[in-house]
């Protein structure tokens, strides 16, 4: 499929049963009591497996001890990946910000402060790029059936990324980002009246969940389908 039909298929998707959306919704607002949070992770999961299987209706909301598991799985998955992100964070942090500190004991250093700008530079970059071989690892663990060994085998995702093509899987990445940027910045321009303090939580962050999660498992199937 190219980037049109990816995007196109997926913005419909979540349409074909409100009362889902609506669903998901109610949990992801529970989500303040923290549990619920990874039956709306889990039930993300489902989406993309049941993607990945050839279906094209949302799936339903039946097994949430199965859902909370993969939900679970997916986090520590995001953990896990986070892990480099946050220790090349703290070395910065570490070493420019006590130079930092120092500095302003006599005059401040605009070398200083511009090693503290390109780190940042360079922390954002890494983050996109474990970012983006991560979420391929969700999907090819869905491939596996929740297998979460599947989600750290590099040289197997990095293959699907490379037959998928790196220019359309960043382009791809990027419409989703675009398409779920507006959907919230309309549930924001709303939140004034009421209408949109109900949108926000109950339509629009569970349609863009389920959207996002579409928009990745058929494109992972595209990475599938060269082989």
């Amino acid at each position: 499929m190219d980037i049109g039909d990816i995007i196109s298929d997926s913005i419909k998707y979540p349409s074909s049963n409100w009362g889902k959306v609506l669903i998901l919704g109610v949990i992801m607002i529970a989500s303040i009591l923290i549990v619920p949070i990874f039956i709306v992770y889990g039930y993300v999961f489902r989406i993309i497996k049941a993607t990945l299987a050839g279906l094209d209706e949302l799936p339903e909301f039946d097994e949430i001890g199965e859902m909370f598991v993969d939900g679970l799985k997916l986090f520590v998955v995001a953990i896990v990946y986070a892990i480099p992100v946050w220790i090349l964070s703290w070395i910065l942090s570490a070493a420019l910000g006590s130079g930092i500190t120092m500095s302003y004991t006599t005059s401040l250093d605009p070398t200083m402060m511009w090693g503290l700008f390109l780190g940042n530079i360079v922390v954002a970059i890494l983050a996109v790029i474990i970012g983006l071989i991560e979420i391929m690892a969700i999907a090819n663990m869905a491939y596996y059936d929740g297998d979460m060994g599947a989600a750290f085998r590099f040289s197997e995702i990095l293959d699907y990324i490379s037959r998928i093509g790196w220019g359309k899987y960043i382009a791809t990445y990027i419409a989703i980002a675009i398409v779920a940027f507006i959907g919230f910045l309309i549930g924001m321009l709303t939140m004034f009246i009421l209408i949109g303090i109900i949108l926000l939580p109950l339509i629009i962050a569970p349609y863009i969940a389920m959207f996002s999660s579409r928009a990745i498992a058929l494109l992972f199937i595209d990475g599938v389908a060269e082989e």
